[in-house]
């Protein structure tokens, strides 16, 4: 498989609650078939996570993993700083701490 990710795409830089148990993988390829980001390899029979700043947390890895090797708090990312983002051309920041949230 093409292990082609959008152009440029970044989510918010270390924030993913995306994680991988290689021990627990058996290399199957579901993870780099179904993420939309393409941020998923299959390395010596192991997936492995390539960049995991372009993780949007959809939660299609985790639910596609046959061995449930990998967790992902789905839908806990903030979409509306990343599309201010790509629209301002600015970096993505959710900044809930103030009286107002995304």
């Amino acid at each position: 498989m093409t292990n082609i990710k959008p152009s440029g795409f970044k989510y918010l830089k270390d924030v993913s609650s995306l994680k991988l148990n290689v021990d627990a993988c058996i290399g199957c390829g579901m993870c780099e078939i179904v993420c939309p980001h393409r941020i998923f390899t299959i390395e010596e029979k192991t997936a492995r996570i390539t960049d995991v700043d372009a993780c949007m947390e959809c939660g299609a890895c985790a639910k596609n993993c046959p061995v449930d090797a990998i967790q992902v708090d789905a839908g806990v990312g903030c979409a509306s700083a990343i599309i201010k983002g790509w629209l301002t051309g600015s970096e993505p920041s959710c900044d809930c701490s103030g009286s107002s949230c995304c």
